[in-house]
């Protein structure tokens, strides 16, 4: 189906004179919990990992930080020896205090460019009191000289290799200040994470997994693309991905996979591992999936039900620039179209702030989304994380404001923009979550299909429109209950969908039927 001709145009001035109002953000979101005033003591072979606390951006939803838990620490959990007693908490979860009493014999804590500074109060609370610290996580491998004065050990790398050797060095008091290994190991030989140790009732699914590692791409903007960070791709075998499925007993599961369509070969496998499942299912790719349409037939009959697609912009320059390898922008449209015809919901991100862009790029973008109807859209500020090769070219250019790093949250602008100031480049970013959060917009970008209207709506409302609520059923641990039952219908419709699609011939276009609409977008 070929997508409608072009509805209505955007003033590009309208950002720039239109009153943004901010969010309210709840003191709980933008504030860290207090840390313990009473501890215990030192419990041997104890072991807490952490999740710090990070402010949430009052403009995009505040339901996207209790979609599904971290892999990062359940997956180092997991790895954790047998003698050992393990316990995971995320301090996102508004569950007060951290546990201290007892206190660990050592703590991990995953160290983020965004929430470093809440680590390293975390890490030095702790060291106070006697516990062992180990710092790891993306901004330890990127910046670890930085890291090194908080922790007792980094682990720079694969953590899950690491976390069982540093735990035998700390039983036999021989802790090394580093230890460094990079993602080399057999992937499919990781050991599946500890969901177990999960408050179920705090996230919509505690089903997030990981079938792949890495990226096809190294964009220059990426963390993927730090100096030092050597990921290669690695793929996990499709029946064991099937079985993490089945243990777990969840209706709906998120892979959080860099690029889950980096290798189609691998991906029509995985396909023909999860249809006998009847779950759904929602995962990142890039646009180029839907080079074959077969492939795209087979996520929706194997229950792919939404995509998070980083187009990042619409303009062929900024991406040839930037070294995504994608197809051209102004195929984008049929692209979405094809997904659409089959029943696959698309979230795009789009990055806002490239040297090709102009003030013209926040109504032109916000045009295209509305045109193309898609289900959500999420936005971020060109950030250039330390260690890309993006950091080095604005320090080189002398373009970073600052180095405050809670600030490098793709929410904030850092650096000087080329074609327009910060504050323009800023008031563009929040117009953009303003006009497509709005009621009109999500209105307008509703599915052709009558019957699917509703569940869009109920997904639109309760994910991009209801912070305050988020806040309460955050506080509460009232998120699964309440998304539960929304998540079962969605299955049960997109099962319905699927019978009706695998009877039709492949080469035939599904768009007539596409009762099949999803009641969250992947990644968002």
């Amino acid at each position: 189906m070929l997508p409608r001709a072009r509805r209505h145009h955007i003033d590009p001035d309208l950002p720039f004179c239109t009153p943004v109002a901010r969010p309210s953000l709840p003191r709980a979101f933008r504030e860290a919990p207090l840390l313990p005033t009473r501890w215990g003591p030192s419990e041997p072979r104890y072991a807490l990992l952490i999740n710090p606390f990070y402010p949430k951006d009052p403009h995009a939803s505040f339901g996207k930080h209790v979609l599904t838990p971290t892999l990062a620490l359940t997956s180092v959990a997991a790895s954790t020896p047998a003698q050992w007693r393990v316990e995971y908490w995320d301090e996102n979860l508004l569950r007060g205090a951290l546990p201290s009493e007892p206190l660990p014999e050592v703590v991990g804590i995953t160290v983020h460019l965004t929430f470093a500074r809440r680590a390293y109060e975390l890490a030095t609370w702790f060291r106070e009191r006697g516990t062992q610290v180990v710092l790891g996580g993306l901004h330890v491998m990127s910046w670890p000289d930085e890291a090194a004065p908080f922790a007792d050990a980094l682990a720079i790398g694969d953590g899950v290799t690491l976390w069982p050797q540093i735990l035998a060095d700390l039983e036999s008091d021989d802790l090394k200040p580093r230890y460094r290994t990079m993602f080399a190991t057999d992937y499919a030989a990781d050991p599946a994470p500890r969901r177990d140790l999960l408050p179920r009732r705090s996230f919509l699914t505690t089903t997030s997994v990981n079938a792949t590692r890495g990226c096809h791409n190294r964009c220059d903007f990426c963390y993927l693309s730090t100096k030092g960070v050597k990921m290669p791709y690695r793929m996990r075998t499709p029946e064991s991905i099937a079985a993490e499925l089945i243990d777990d007993d969840q209706p709906y599961a998120v892979f959080t996979d860099n690029n889950l369509g980096s290798d189609h070969d691998y991906l029509f496998a995985l396909c023909r591992a999860l249809t006998p499942l009847e779950r759904i299912w929602s995962a990142a790719v890039t646009i180029d999936v839907t080079d074959n349409p077969a492939l795209v037939r087979a996520m929706a009959l194997a229950g792919c039900t939404g995509v998070f697609i980083g187009f990042e912009s619409l303009s062929d320059n900024a991406l040839r620039n930037a070294r995504k390898k994608t197809p051209r922008a102004d195929d984008y449209a049929r692209r979405v179209a094809l997904l659409h015809d089959h029943g696959i919901q698309v979230n795009g991100s789009f990055v806002l702030g490239f040297d090709e862009d102009r003030r013209d790029v926040f109504a032109r973008t916000a045009e295209w989304v509305e045109e193309n109807r898609l289900e959500c859209a999420t936005f971020h500020i060109m950030t250039p994380y330390p260690g890309t090769p993006l950091f080095r070219r604005m320090e080189t250019e002398r373009r970073l404001l600052h180095k405050d790093w809670s600030c490098y949250d793709t929410a904030h602008v850092v650096f000087q923009p080329k074609h327009m100031s910060p504050e323009e480049l800023y008031q563009g970013y929040a117009w953009m979550y303003q006009r497509l959060f709005s009621a009109a917009s999500i209105w307008a970008r509703r599915p052709r299909d009558r019957s699917a209207v509703l569940p869009y709506l109920a997904m639109s409302t309760l994910y991009k429109r209801s912070n305050l609520l988020w806040s309460v059923l955050i506080r509460h641990d009232l998120t699964h209950a309440v998304w539960r039952p929304l998540v079962e219908l969605t299955r049960r419709r997109h099962i319905g969908f699927r019978r009706r699609l695998a009877k039709r011939p492949a080469a035939s276009h599904p768009h007539q039927d596409t009762r099949a609409a999803s009641v969250v977008s992947a990644g968002v």
